[in-house]
């Protein structure tokens, strides 16, 4: 154990050391950003601005709620909350450099941000497709099993799982934000983009990057399309479980949980397929920012009224909190 950590140990401090050397060596890159200086254009920049605001908001108050209510402390509502710091953090990785270029007319970053920037989102990226599905099993055995969910959905099978999808997203941030920057790039650094992300770079390079879209799409399978699979195995076995049944209201609310729960995996993963295994031949730059943009900016809003801001007891949480506020006020 100790021999494989600290093999493990070394291999990520040498692909960090090489990482730092082709950051020196690569000069800044433009990212042309999503909106140009038209009215409708600020227009839309307005409302991305809002709906940041708005997602960022909804997530922080998920945490803060799961953390200060005793009653939402159970294995799915931490998953939830961990569902919510990703969010936040994808957007604070991504919109604030947008909305400053956009501002400032200043467009450039260094290699060492867009490796971060790749970094950052393929890892938060990652993990929330592994965590999605942990989420997915999770109601699955609330569902099917529901005597034996203490034992089927302990807190240490959940811990593990939510390390676990941390771990396997950075580990994929780390390999592609290091192998899209070991590419020779050529003379114009345009990024058609409003951020780094490794397949719009790969455009760029100067070398044979055949090879390397081919382990992009195989890690593409593992990423999304196992876990895709095991959510869709999941809420079918719940659909069926609902379909049993007898209670005509409790299938109806149950259908509705369920079906509102698909249409936010489906976006997500349907946008992320859109953009990572789609023929390099169908890609278009422009189809690819719309795509991004809503499964970056707009997904994150719908998480919290989907998951969280919909249920009884995170409602139930809200206005024992708003309570206390007004009793402190008074």
């Amino acid at each position: 154990m100790v021999k494989a950590l600290s093999s493990v140990s070394s291999f990520a401090a040498s692909l960090l050391f090489e990482i730092m050397n082709i950051w020196n060596t690569t000069s800044d890159f433009i990212l042309l950003g999503l909106f140009n200086h038209t009215g409708a254009h600020l227009f839309l920049f307005v409302m991305v601005l809002t709906i940041t605001f708005t997602s960022l908001v909804g997530n922080a108050l998920m945490l803060f709620l799961i953390h200060q209510d005793a009653r939402l402390h159970t294995p799915m509502y931490f998953l939830l909350s961990q569902l919510s710091l990703m969010d936040m953090m994808l957007l604070s990785t991504i919109v604030p450099k947008m909305a400053a270029d956009y501002l400032t007319g200043k467009k450039s970053i260094s290699s060492a941000g867009c490796g971060l920037q790749i970094f950052f989102f393929m890892s938060l990226g990652g993990g929330e497709c592994f965590l999605l599905a942990a989420m997915s099993y999770d109601r699955y055995v609330a569902v099917c099993h529901p005597l034996r969910y203490p034992i089927l959905m302990s807190w240490q099978l959940c811990l593990r799982m939510t390390v676990g999808s941390w771990f396997l997203g950075a580990a994929d941030g780390l390999m592609q934000a290091a192998a899209t920057l070991s590419f020779p790039f050529c003379d114009t650094h345009e990024i058609d983009h409003f951020f780094c992300e490794a397949p719009t770079l790969l455009r760029l390079a100067c070398a044979d990057t055949v090879v390397f879209e081919y382990v992009m799409y195989i890690c593409c399978v593992l990423m999304l399309l196992v876990p895709f699979s095991l959510i869709l195995i999941s809420y079918s076995l719940i659909l069926t479980a609902v379909l049993q049944m007898r209670s005509r209201e409790a299938r109806k609310k149950a259908f509705a949980t369920c079906s509102s729960h698909l249409c936010v995996v489906g976006l997500f993963y349907g946008a992320a397929i859109f953009i990572y295994m789609r023929p390099k031949s169908y890609r278009s730059a422009n189809h690819d920012k719309v795509v991004s943009a809503f499964y970056t900016i707009f997904t994150p809003l719908l998480n919290p009224i989907i998951y969280s801001l919909r249920n009884s007891e995170v409602k139930g949480a809200l206005r024992k909190c708003m309570g206390q506020c007004a009793a402190l006020k008074l």
